[in-house]
C-alpha cells in the first residue's frame, strides 16, 4: 500500500504551514484484496476471491497527500482523462489540496490495479497512456503555475514529480525551471530516466539507485557498498546536470546525499529495517519531506535524513 505520512507529532518539524506546489502525473492507486483457494480451469493462474477493494491517489496525488499530512497548503497541477477514474481522483484530492487539473478526453486517467492475496502480490493491471500531453495542456499547465508564482500565494517550493505518462514533456520542464528560477522559488525533481537531462540547474534531484545507474550508463551498475563508484556517479551526475544537491534513495540500504555547496560530501544515511508488503508511494514520501526541509532552510543532511 502506499507509504504515507501520519500527521502526528507535526508541531516537532521544522517548518510552519509552508506552501508548496507539486506539478507532476497523477494516478489512481487501485487495491484488490482476496484469498486464492483454487487453480482456474482456463489457465494455470489463481483465482482470487475479492473480500475487499479500495482506491487511493498516486503518483504526484500521493506527493500531495503526504504534504497535506505534513501541514502544507498545496496546489496540484497535473492532467486527468474525462473519465469515471478522472472524476473519482478528483473527489479523492478535494480535501487534500487546490487542484488545477485539465481535462484531457484523448486519454485515460492512469489507473494502476493491485491484486493482494496472503500478504503478497498476485498481479497487477495497469490502463495508461503514456503518450505526451497536447500542446495545450502544457500551456494550461504553465499558465496555472505563472499564476501562483505571480500571486499572493506563492510556493515555498515546486516539486518536479515525473512518472513518464506524458505530461512532463521536455519543453514544459524547461519552461518550470526557467520560471521558478526567475521567481526564485526552489525546485526539487523525484525523474524519470527518459528525461534526466531536461532537469538542469535544479535545486535538489532525487533519482534512486536504478535510474542513478542507466541514467549514466554505468556497466556494471555501482552497488551502494562500493563508497568510491557511488562517489564518482553521483559527481558525474552533478556536474551533467548542474544541480545544487543530488540526493539518491538506496531501498533498503538508505539514502546518499551530496552538496558540496554546503561542505556536505557523499554522506550515506542507513534506513531503519522495516517490513513492507508494497513499496509503491515511497519515493513520494521522501520527496515530499525533502521537499518541505529544502523549503526550511535545512541543511542537505537534515534534507537526507
Amino acid at each position: 500500500m502506499s507509504d504515507s505520512i501520519s500527521p502526528t507529532s507535526l508541531d516537532a518539524l521544522p517548518w510552519s504551514e509552508p506552501r508548496v506546489c507539486v506539478v507532476g502525473d497523477v494516478m489512481v492507486d487501485a487495491y484488490m484484496w482476496g484469498h486464492v483457494h483454487r487453480i482456474s480451469p482456463e489457465a494455470p493462474v489463481p483465482v482470487v476471491e475479492v473480500s475487499r477493494k479500495e482506491q487511493r491517489v498516486g503518483g504526484a496525488a500521493n506527493v500531495v497527500k503526504n504534504l497535506a499530512a505534513l501541514g502544507a497548503e498545496v496546489d496540484l497541477i497535473s492532467v486527468v482523462g474525462d473519465d469515471q477514474a478522472g472524476r473519482d481522483l478528483t473527489s479523492l484530492l478535494a480535501t487534500m489540496c487546490t487542484p488545477h487539473l485539465s481535462l484531457d478526453p484523448s486519454r485515460p486517467t492512469t489507473v494502476k490495479t493491485r491484486v493482494i492475496s496472503g500478504g503478497h502480490h498476485v498481479v497487477r493491471v495497469d490502463e495508461e497512456s503514456t503518450a505526451e500531453v497536447s500542446s495545450e495542456v502544457s500551456q494550461e499547465a504553465l499558465l496555472a503555475l505563472n499564476a501562483l508564482l505571480n500571486g499572493d500565494l506563492k510556493p515555498d517550493v515546486v516539486i518536479l514529480e515525473d512518472y513518464d505518462k506524458g505530461l512532463m514533456t521536455e519543453s514544459l520542464v524547461g519552461q518550470i525551471i526557467e520560471a521558478c528560477r526567475h521567481a526564485d522559488v526552489p525546485v526539487t525533481v523525484d525523474p524519470k530516466l527518459k528525461r534526466f537531462s531536461a532537469y538542469r540547474k535544479v535545486d535538489l534531484f532525487k533519482p534512486n539507485l536504478k535510474e542513478l545507474n542507466e541514467g549514466l550508463g554505468l556497466s556494471p551498475p555501482v552497488r551502494p557498498s562500493d563508497r568510491e563508484g557511488m562517489s564518482h556517479a553521483v559527481e558525474a551526475l552533478m556536474a551533467q546536470l548542474g544541480c545544487e544537491r543530488v540526493f539518491v534513495t538506496l531501498g533498503e540500504h538508505g539514502s546518499w546525499i551530496h552538496a558540496p555547496n554546503e561542505d556536505v560530501h557523499h554522506v550515506h544515511i542507513p534506513a531503519l529495517p522495516r517490513k513492507v508488503v508494497d513499496v509503491s508511494g515511497a519515493g513520494d514520501t521522501v520527496i515530499a519531506v525533502a521537499s518541505l526541509m529544502l523549503a526550511s532552510e535545512a541543511n542537505a543532511v537534515d534534507v537526507a535524513a
